[in-house]
């Protein structure tokens, strides 16, 4: 039977594979996933039970579960891998890149994590806690260690030599260029696949090698990283420790991917869910426990703006139609700050500026937050003025917008670098911050100055 690639919903198919794991047919489920298109295997994999998922990939053999694993939520490939033995995972952890093998055994529970370890060669283990150290936005938590690099004192035919008694071994790295060093392992060139074919095998890699090869720091940042690779179109770049030594390799598709993770993570929390991905497979209570982590924080905020209200209620009894204006003045001026957030937030990730640089990006906002804050107060001011008839009341709501435009823009470029600051993650925390403050100021703007000029709107 040959799997439908063409269904929404593949039912059939992951009946069959579920048919097939319950009979332990290694060789069928072997056959059938192959059949399948890449996209097809990850949807029907992602749609197993847990359980059955993780039989999967004890089935399989090593080099098909890690092609599986590789392209599973990360979510769903830790939890398989945490269910099955770890003399099963290790195997097919070893059959990944390094870098992805590392991800995967950082997101595991200590306990899995230290038994697939134990299960893996000294040299591995010790591979992959070197990995494990770096943080996962810089070179060193992005790079692989399957490169080939040779010294400069050996001849192309000994690189040729040496390809051909390794051919088996070197068939899964990722191989675009080779490196030269020098006996501390020091990067000081790069050979090219076409300069070792098409050169005379007795010359020396010295004189074949381009030279001085481009490379960047183990430490280097993902702004860094990324601005390497818009200005230069390698696939690849070699990252050297503080001696230049070679270390590892980033290829351009690991940074793509970074940004990509980084994108998906501001996307989750734009949507107010936190604690990682969510996917609907997962159990009812981790799905609702992850948004309700967003949602009683809103709670609390309301309460706090809902009390600056409160506090003010004989002004709007007076006044009643600031209750329209409200939301208005707290929606428009957060939006306001939410654009200084994002421009600050995206000035971090570019590097271009740095934390401690507050004053220069509240400065910055200062002033667009005047001419926007006028420009909106005047209008929202007039429409105020044209419904009620009253130019006080204009005069009142279009100087609070104004104001706590102003506000929300200054708080808005501010608060992500304070927060890279004392390490907090500024994706996490800016919004609910600007939330409030913008809820609460506002209210507490609009029925302040309505209070001080109720005679004169109501009269």
């Amino acid at each position: 039977m040959t799997p439908d690639t063409d269904m929404a919903v593949p039912a059939e198919t992951i009946s069959v594979v579920t048919s097939m794991i319950d009979a332990q047919d290694a060789v069928g489920l072997a056959a059938f996933i192959d059949l399948l298109e890449p996209a097809d295997a990850t949807l029907v994999v992602s749609r197993l039970e847990p359980t059955k998922r993780a039989e999967l990939l004890s089935l399989l053999d090593a080099k098909r579960g890690a092609q599986l694993a590789a392209v599973l939520p990360e979510s769903q490939a830790v939890e398989a891998l945490s269910a099955i033995p770890p003399q099963v995972a290790a195997p097919l952890l070893r059959a990944l890149p390094s870098d992805t093998r590392a991800d995967l055994l950082g997101s595991l529970d200590h306990e899995s994590a230290i038994a697939v370890l134990d299960a893996l060669t000294t040299d591995e283990a010790e591979a992959v806690r070197t990995l494990t150290e770096y943080e996962h936005d810089c070179a060193g938590g992005l790079m692989v260690i399957e490169y080939l690099s040779y010294h400069a004192a050996l001849t192309v035919q000994d690189v040729v030599d040496d390809l051909e008694k390794n051919a088996d071994r070197y068939a899964r790295f990722d191989v675009q260029y080779m490196y030269v060093v020098d006996r501390a392992g020091v990067l000081r060139g790069v050979l090219r696949i076409r300069d070792l074919l098409l050169t005379d095998h007795s010359r020396s890699l010295r004189t074949v090698m381009l030279t001085p090869p481009l490379s960047v720091r183990v430490t280097a940042k993902l702004p860094e990283l990324v601005a390497f690779f818009e200005k230069r179109s390698f696939v690849g770049v070699p990252v050297v420790d503080e001696k230049g030594r070679l270390v590892g390799v980033v290829k351009r598709s690991a940074i793509q991917a970074a940004r990509a993770q980084d994108n998906e993570k501001m996307y989750r929390l734009a949507q107010g869910i936190i604690g990682g991905e969510e996917l609907r497979t997962m159990p009812l209570r981790v799905r609702s426990r992850r948004r309700l982590s967003w949602l009683s924080i809103n709670v609390v905020l309301n309460l706090i703006a809902a009390s600056v209200i409160a506090a003010h209620q004989e002004t709007l009894e007076a006044a009643i139609a600031l209750a329209v204006f409200l939301p208005i003045i707290s929606d428009m001026s957060g939006a306001s700050g939410a654009q200084a957030v994002a421009v600050s937030t995206r000035e971090l990730l570019l590097g271009v500026t740095r934390p401690t640089e507050v004053w220069r990006a509240v400065w910055g906002e200062a002033w667009l937050g005047i001419v926007n804050g006028a420009a909106l107060g005047v209008i929202i001011g007039g429409v105020a003025t044209l419904w009620q008839g009253s130019l006080w009341l204009g005069v009142v709501v279009g100087t609070a917008l104004g104001l706590n435009t102003l506000l929300s823009v200054c708080i808005g470029a501010a608060t992500p670098l304070l927060l890279k600051r004392v390490e907090i993650d500024p994706a996490l925390a800016s919004g609910p911050i600007l939330t409030t403050i913008t809820d609460v100021c506002g209210f507490f703007i609009v029925l302040s100055l309505a209070s001080l000029a109720i005679e004169r709107i109501t009269g």
